[in-house]
């Protein structure tokens, strides 16, 4: 290591080195979290808006997953489904019926998981619903974020997420997000659609969150025409929104649920899709699967963090806390100040810039310095996602620090 160096800047020196460079990440390096904080190896301390992409709801370090861990690893950590494990069947009840399912099936990443819910929903095509073999058509929103598997981004609208990386699969076709009529036309006018996947807010999109009725109504349509609504809450379910699910906003029951992030709180990856027999009993043996997926290290951390989120009443704080956030942003006076929203602890600031320029990047470079980090997405705006354990207090304290990281940018 050079001695001339920071730690942090050694740290950062050796992973640009070494690692590959498929992420552009603030230059902080991060050794520790508790609660809503983390610190770098220098020993700043920091709040935590990004909660890695919602993935630590809980907080950093919660004291009763981290005992799930430990208890559960001193055991047995990975069978494989070859055999059964003492945990799996645990933890597929309590979440079936925390969510109203028949079936959970387990997988790993996100990533994982919605690759499982076209492979189903494709399965119940042909099966269920007559669908000609191979012509098959999932509709997905423009603006979507589900991934990055060759598969998922076949269905995006993103440059970054396609160029280069084709030939793409066919029968994934795109509608414009929020917009009906746009859907009640490729419904009407293509037979073979059989599934919408959706996310009730974009994430990665800079939170854009659609006009309530749009979500009832798609789901209205989806029924009437036998096509499957699956609702992707990896970043927006487990209480991020200030209830369970966002799709509990809406009164709306998914035909498919897609989860992750969260649902281990940070600890290990964890993701799992929820259906009814109908569509889940679509799938015989040998036709999917995963080695790590329903380990009985992952199903008691993830049935652990859940119960966090229930009996610590996360939802009804990031409802509480999430007005507070707004309310108190929107008292600030910024030139930078475009838009603020949000649902829940789930919120952007929208730059009154251009999506090329650098100044909500400047932003954030400011506010790490300052003691807070949260990360720009779509060039101009920047997401803040604190775990979902965040109080009053803290919520003013990290306000003013946006406040005094805005006023320092010309």
């Amino acid at each position: 290591m050079n001695q001339t160096m920071s730690l942090s800047e050694q740290l950062i020196s050796i992973e640009e080195r070494y690692g590959a460079h498929n992420y552009h990440p603030i230059p902080v390096v991060l050794e520790r979290g508790k609660g809503v904080y983390v610190w770098d190896v220098d020993g700043k301390r920091y709040f935590d808006f990004l909660s890695a992409y919602s993935a630590v709801n809980q907080g950093h370090s919660h004291p009763r997953i981290l005992k799930a861990l430990t208890d559960q690893a001193k055991k047995i950590t990975l069978t494989s489904r070859a055999f059964y494990n003492s945990e799996l069947g645990k933890y597929e009840e309590f979440v079936t019926k925390l969510f109203g399912y028949d079936k959970l099936l387990p997988m790993n990443s996100g990533a994982e998981a919605v690759e499982t819910a076209l492979k189903l929903c494709r399965k119940w095509a042909y099966l269920k619903k007559g669908i000609p073999q191979n012509e098959a058509v999932i509709l997905f929103a423009t603006g979507n974020f589900h991934g990055r598997t060759l598969a998922i981004i076949s269905a995006s609208t993103e440059a970054s997420s396609r160029n280069d990386f084709g030939p793409y699969l066919p029968n994934l076709k795109v509608v414009e997000y929020g917009n009906l009529e746009a859907f009640k036309t490729e419904i009407s006018t293509n037979k073979n659609i059989v599934g919408f996947f959706i996310e009730p807010i974009q994430g990665e999109a800079g939170i854009i969150i659609p006009e309530d009725d749009y979500l009832k109504s798609c789901a209205q349509i989806c029924k009437e025409n036998k096509v499957l609504f699956i609702a992707d809450e990896i970043q927006t379910g487990i209480a991020r929104t200030g209830k369970m699910l966002a799709c509990d906003h809406m009164g709306i029951k998914p035909d498919m649920l897609i989860l992750g992030k969260a649902l281990s709180g940070g600890v290990l990856p964890v993701s799992a899709v929820l259906a009814d027999d109908d569509i889940m009993l679509c799938i015989k043996p040998g036709e999917h699967g995963s080695t790590y997926g329903g380990n009985p290290l992952a199903c008691a951390v993830a049935t652990e963090a859940l119960k966090v989120v229930i009996e610590e009443k996360l939802a009804e704080n990031a409802e509480k806390m999430g007005v507070l956030f707004r309310t108190e942003l929107g008292k600030v006076k910024s030139k930078w100040i475009k838009e603020i929203r949000g649902r829940g602890l789930l919120n952007a600031l929208e730059i009154n810039d251009t999506q090329e320029s650098k100044t909500a990047w400047n932003i954030c470079i400011k506010m790490a310095e300052n003691g807070l980090l949260a990360k720009p997405t779509h060039g101009n705006i920047i997401r803040f996602a604190p775990p979902l354990v965040i109080n009053e207090a803290q919520i003013i304290e990290a306000v003013g620090i946006i406040e005094n990281s805005l006023s320092s940018i010309d």
